[in-house]
């Protein structure tokens, strides 16, 4: 890996995060407010991030694992935000109180 392949690698590795947690804020404050602008920016940054994976994968020399990793991860930074919403609206619907120690 070229000293410039390594740069633009982590440049888009950040943005790849940034994309996902864009996307998880977005996505509750569009649940939260019922807002659709804000759900059709939720999903613009994770289309953002998906294209970013395909970019990783196609075009950085990074080994096989580390590639399919982040196309993992991509896959999942979509499940995450819906089931955690889920999961939140099921625990305050049956009273339970989560109670950090």
């Amino acid at each position: 890996m070229t000293p410039a392949d390594l740069i633009v690698t982590a440049v888009l590795l950040g943005v790849f995060v940034a994309a996902g947690g864009a996307y998880g804020i977005l996505y509750a404050a569009a649940m939260l407010r019922d807002s659709a602008n804000l759900a059709r920016a939720a999903r613009a940054c994770y289309v953002l991030q998906l294209l970013i994976t395909l970019a990783v994968c196609a075009g950085s020399p990074l080994a096989l694992l580390w590639k399919l990793f982040i196309a993992a991860s991509a896959a999942a930074y979509g499940f995450i935000p819906p089931l955690m919403w889920r999961l939140l609206e099921a625990m305050h619907r049956t009273g339970k109180e989560t109670r950090l120690p």
